[in-house]
């Protein structure tokens, strides 16, 4: 699982602000959200700079915009590729932020100190399959909050999901139809993992180019996700619907008390 995640994050990370119409937009409204969310949940934290631990920051989506709004970021991942484009995309808006190669099943040993915040956020916990990686998982991420710290993360509405199984995405169509980006989703009998093909059509120079991802995730629905986490010690476990919160997935919350 560990290589095929990798290499799949390793390969889109170029490419993995082509996703999002407006990719610093996208910065600045996730990051609105989120800072609204932790504040309201650490009001006691609201004259002073938080501490965050974005254990999934991919190419610095979220890492970058909380470092922008003060947050002291320190941000992770598995992929080293990401890493590279997420240090250089921080350097070009001038946000400083502690980057490392982390996976999140081991952050006690690869991160030093702790955190008022840890984050996983855009559906980065799936990609573990078993009850016992999740759990290692929601282990490692308690180990690295303060006491009363607030951990966030967020995952695709799988309750819903699950009842349709779609097989693809609706395409997203920009920069006036020349580029397209939609997924492709193969689901087997067991129904609870399922293969992402994700697609980057472009035209670049009047000639349309193609590009392929491949990924696997568990489909973990909310009760799944909150029974680990009170298993691991998380307390105050809670949900915020997209409806509720204004962010693009389903939100779970949980304290460390």
């Amino acid at each position: 699982m560990k290589e095929s995640v990798i290499k799949f994050y390793d390969d889109l990370s170029e490419d993995y602000h082509l996703i999002y119409s407006d990719w610093d937009c996208a910065i600045d409204r996730q990051s609105t959200i989120l800072n609204q969310l932790i504040k309201d949940n650490l009001p006691h934290l609201n004259n002073r700079p938080i501490s965050l631990l974005d254990c999934s920051c991919g190419i610095g989506t979220q890492a970058i915009g909380l470092a922008k709004k003060g947050y002291i970021v320190t941000a992770t991942d598995l992929s080293p590729a990401s890493i590279k484009r997420a240090e250089r995309e921080s350097e070009s808006r001038g946000v400083k932020i502690t980057f490392g190669v982390a996976d999140f099943r081991s952050l006690k040993e690869d991160v030093s100190g702790e955190f008022d915040v840890v984050i996983s956020v855009d559906n980065a916990i799936p990609h573990l399959q078993s009850d016992e990686d999740l759990q290692l998982a929601g282990k490692n991420m308690y180990s690295k909050l303060l006491q009363d710290g607030l951990l966030v993360i967020s995952i695709r509405d799988y309750d819903a999901i699950l009842h349709d199984k779609p097989r693809a995405t609706h395409p997203s169509v920009f920069d006036n139809g020349k580029r397209i980006t939609f997924q492709v989703w193969d689901w087997p009998d067991d129904s609870k993992t399922y293969t992402v093909n994700q697609f980057m059509i472009q035209d670049i120079n009047n000639r349309w180019e193609t590009k392929h991802f491949l990924a696997n995730y568990r489909a973990l629905k909310r009760q799944e996700l909150s029974t680990i986490l009170i298993s691991c010690g998380f307390t105050d476990v809670m949900w915020h619907m997209p409806e509720e919160s204004g962010f693009y997935q389903p939100i779970v919350t949980a304290r460390k008390l």
